[in-house]
């Protein structure tokens, strides 16, 4: 494997832990603490979870800055 594919899966095993993570947040945040806007967020992910969804190193890198 050459490196550009070794960069292309470690940015998908990135994107998959993300979304691992907001699904884990969900599941472990109570709604009512939740914001509305947290709450759009989290519906979001969890149909990009159910559809198998994956996204970019660019939002995974906003997201945790």
């Amino acid at each position: 494997m050459n490196s550009s594919g070794e960069v292309k899966l470690v940015l998908e095993k990135l994107d998959c832990v993300q979304l691992e993570l907001l699904r884990l947040r969900a599941l472990l945040v109570p709604e009512e603490e939740v914001s509305e806007e947290e709450k759009k967020k989290l519906c979001v992910a969890r149909r990009e979870i159910a559809e198998g969804q994956k996204i970019s190193l660019d939002a995974l890198l906003e997201e945790l800055c």
